[in-house]
């Protein structure tokens, strides 16, 4: 039961109400009438800013609205009071019975509480990782990684349907440059003696195996071949690409769709999508200014084929077409967003690094080129990791062979906790990550501080089991016994959790999911101190079944609502520590 769905409904029941009579006119738009824990408890349950954003096409003050809504909103059967706050807010105060209520069918939903059908099976594309297959996943494609799977697992639960994809960047000069350093191992592994590895190449250990798989496969015969380059460039993106999936594995992620740049142009969808666009008007002939600061790759003092970018928000138009007859990358991007595009999905989002600012409004703009405003495009940015030991940093250098890799970082401390800190800060917000804090037990670390509050639950329930009490039924249960404030306060809580669910979904903001499970943690550690205190506050207590059960009841929604937020982020409810 979504408790702030529920009173969204009756506060537009209200609102309807006012309509009928006459109050407020017809053919108001409720699509911002929000309902919402208010800030502080002591002013109710639920807080509603109906009148607020009605106020300017109703012609009315909000004050005049709210005194309108509150007599309706307090006729309520589940409702003590409501009351009108500051220029226009309500705030609603729930009878008692209604929380028993909202905790039986939460027990009722077990693991799928939290779960809704907001999406109503939208096709939503969310692609993430997508690195150059050049080298091993390093912690700033951690981040991302992360993050995208996160984020598809909120939307499954929200009801949307979910392609989880990685964009293979398999065309291009950065593979030709793969392709000659696996070659080089490859002479290494037959035994030459390769030298220092010439500057422009990429120097690291991990395409040492590949050299190896090389000569495992071929022998001798690639020495001396003419078209050597196009079959190692082939089989070394392969065995590239089996060792991001391993990373990536590594972390519990697993994509659908593997997505080849390199088909978009021996297909001939670069140039069909491109052709299209023409035909609509949107690539001209012209010449571009240089750009402000470092220079585009794709710039070139000329006059050349250019995509009308700027005509959907694009700060420039973006080039097509090289002097050589070549397509620009961002080529690939108009083929690759069209795919998307005709493969219907409702969402296309795209999750990038830091480094890839310059990319948001020129993919919103081939959404619009495509699919008008038929197909929401969100670009999602991963600022960076710093890692740090101690408080001491800890460099790292892709070119140098020398960087800190994905699985580094997953094999010293776990993929539990890994995921859990990437996603304890907001995507676009810069990430600190010390080794040392991020496995201390305390307080401070919130992926210990969860999973030690569930941990904590199952302990209880074990030892329920153990002393003969049905810790499984939902029979005979009395929610109404809990009548602690403590109590009351991470029953609070818990309501918040299918709320948090869909405007996490609707934000694209996995992190506020780890936000969630900290504070739920932290009031249920507080439950648990004060029960220390006062014995009668105990989970089980001797000679009062029917309190214990409930109380056990208790302790099994707020597991559903630690065990379904931490499924959410993929981290695992552990059920001992």
């Amino acid at each position: 039961m979504n408790l702030f769905a529920h009173f969204q409904g009756v506060v537009h029941g209200a609102i309807q109400t006012l309509i009928a009579s006459g109050k407020l006119p017809q053919g108001l738009d409720l699509s911002r009438v929000t309902t919402e824990p208010p800030r502080d408890q002591t002013h109710g349950d639920v807080s509603t800013n109906a009148a607020m954003v009605l106020a300017k096409a109703a012609g009315l003050q909000p004050r005049i609205i709210a005194e309108m809504l509150v007599p309706l909103l307090a006729a309520n059967a589940d409702v003590v009071s409501a009351s009108a706050a500051g220029p226009g807010f309500i705030n609603i105060k729930l009878q008692d019975a209604f929380w028993p209520k909202l905790m039986s069918a939460a027990l009722i939903s077990g693991d799928d509480y939290g779960s809704s059908k907001l999406g109503a099976g939208q096709k939503v594309n969310v692609e993430y990782v997508s690195a150059n297959p050049t080298g091993p996943l390093h912690v700033g494609h951690c981040r991302g990684a992360i993050f995208g799977d996160a984020l598809a697992s909120l939307l499954l639960v929200a009801g949307y349907e979910v392609t989880k994809e990685y964009y293979i960047n398999d065309a291009g000069g950065q593979v030709d440059v793969l392709a000659q350093s696996a070659m080089l191992r490859y002479r290494e592994a037959l035994g030459e003696d390769i030298g220092e590895i010439p500057a422009g190449l990429y120097p690291g250990d991990y395409l040492k195996p590949v050299g190896q798989k090389l000569k495992e496969e071929f022998g001798t015969s690639l020495l001396g071949k003419n078209d050597y380059l196009e079959i190692v460039r082939a089989r070394t993106i392969d065995l590239m690409m089996d060792l991001v999936r391993d990373d990536l594995a590594s972390l519990n992620i697993k994509q659908e769709v593997f997505f080849s740049e390199k088909s978009l142009h021996t297909s001939g969808a670069v140039a069909k999508a491109i052709a299209k666009l023409r035909l609509e008007g949107l690539v001209y002939q012209g010449s571009l200014p240089p750009p402000k600061g470092e220079v585009n790759e794709d710039w070139e003092d000329r006059e050349q084929t250019l995509f009308r970018s700027t005509q959907f928000g694009d700060d420039i138009d973006r080039p097509l077409m090289k002097s050589d007859g070549s397509f620009t990358y961002f080529a690939s991007d108009v083929a690759y967003s069209a795919d998307k595009i005709a493969r219907g999905f409702d969402q296309l989002i795209y999750v990038l690094g830091a480094d890839h600012g310059g990319y948001v409004k020129r993919l919103q703009a081939l959404g619009k080129a495509f699919a008008g405003d038929k197909v929401q495009v969100d670009p999602k940015l991963c600022q960076l990791v710093k890692l740090f030991r101690n408080g001491e940093p800890v460099r790292m250098s892709k070119r140098a062979g020398e960087f800190v890799t994905l699985r580094d970082v997953v094999d010293e401390v776990g993929p539990d906790v890994v995921r859990f800190m990437m996603l304890y800060r907001k995507n676009e917000a810069p990430l600190d990550f010390d080794f040392a804090k991020v496995t201390e037990q305390s307080k401070d670390n919130p992926v210990f501080y969860v999973q030690y509050a569930h941990a904590r639950i199952c302990s209880v329930l074990r030892k329920a089991e153990e002393a003969g009490l049905n810790i499984k039924t939902n029979s005979g249960i009395d929610f109404s016994l809990l009548t602690d404030e403590a109590e009351k306060t991470v029953i609070r809580k818990i309501a918040e959790f299918p709320r948090m669910v869909e405007a996490a979904a609707l934000a694209h903001e996995p992190h506020r999911i780890s936000f969630y499970l900290y504070e739920l943690a932290s009031e249920f550690h507080s439950l648990w101190n004060k029960g220390k205190e006062s014995p009668q506050l105990r989970f089980i207590l001797q000679d009062q079944d029917n309190l214990s059960l409930t109380r056990l009841a208790f302790l099994r929604v707020i597991r559903y609502s630690l065990a379904n937020g931490l499924r959410i982020l993929g981290v695992r409810p552990v059920e001992e520590m």
